[in-house]
C-alpha cells in the first residue's frame, strides 16, 4: 500500500486497529542523519514488546502499574520513498492476544494526548521565539558595551597622556626652579 503522508498511514492503521479490536501505538522511527526528517515509522499494537522498567533513571516511579504489553508482534512499517510517498514495507497481521472489537468512534485518550502535545509544542515554539529575542537583545547589548568600551578606552588614553604631559611639565618647571635657586 502507498500513502501520501505519514499521517495518512497512521490514520489508516488506527482505523484498521479500531476495526479489528486493538489499539494502535506509534512506535519507533528512523530519521535522516542529514536533516533529521523521519524516513520510516513503525506502527504497532499497543501490546507490542514487553515493559522494561528503567531503574529510576528518569526519577522515581510515580504510580506502579501492571504492564499491558504481551509481546505482540502485530505491526505495520512504512517508509518514505524517493517520490515522497509512504509505502508499507512490512506488515505483521497476527496478534498474540485476543482482540476486542470496539464501537468507539473517537480516540478520546489519544485526542487528549494530542491536545497536550499540541499545547506543549506551541509553548515550546513560544519559548523558542522568546529565547531568540533575548539572544538578539544580548548581542545588541554586548555590541553596545564593546563600542562604549572602545570610546572609554580612547578617553582614558587621552587622559593618561594629558596627565603624563602635565607631570613632565611640572617636573621640568621644578627642575628650572631648582636650577634657578642654585
Amino acid at each position: 500500500m502507498e500513502f501520501d503522508s505519514e499521517d495518512a498511514a497512521k490514520e489508516f492503521y488506527d482505523d484498521y486497529a479500531r476495526h479489528l479490536g486493538f489499539v494502535m501505538r506509534i512506535d519507533q522511527c528512523r530519521r535522516s542523519e542529514v536533516d533529521k526528517r523521519i524516513l520510516s515509522r513503525r506502527l504497532s499494537c499497543n501490546k507490542q514488546g514487553y515493559y522494561v522498567k528503567m531503574k529510576d533513571q528518569y526519577g522515581p516511579v510515580r504510580k506502579p502499574r501492571s504492564s499491558t504489553r504481551e509481546g505482540c508482534k502485530a505491526m505495520m512499517l512504512v517508509k518514505v520513498n524517493k517520490s515522497g510517498k509512504w509505502v508499507v514495507t512490512r506488515f505483521v497481521k497476527d496478534h498474540t492476544h485476543p482482540l476486542v472489537a470496539s464501537s468507539r468512534t473517537c480516540r478520546t485518550a489519544m485526542d487528549h494526548k494530542d491536545r497536550k502535545i499540541q499545547e506543549l509544542t506551541l509553548e515550546l515554539e513560544r519559548q523558542d521565539k522568546l529565547c531568540n529575542l533575548y539572544h538578539e537583545q544580548i548581542i545588541t547589548f554586548l555590541q553596545s558595551v564593546e563600542e562604549e568600551t572602545g570610546l572609554l578606552s580612547t578617553k582614558i588614553e587621552a587622559a593618561v597622556k594629558n596627565v603624563m604631559e602635565m607631570e613632565a611639565e611640572a617636573k621640568q618647571q621644578s627642575n628650572l626652579q631648582q636650577a634657578h635657586l642654585q
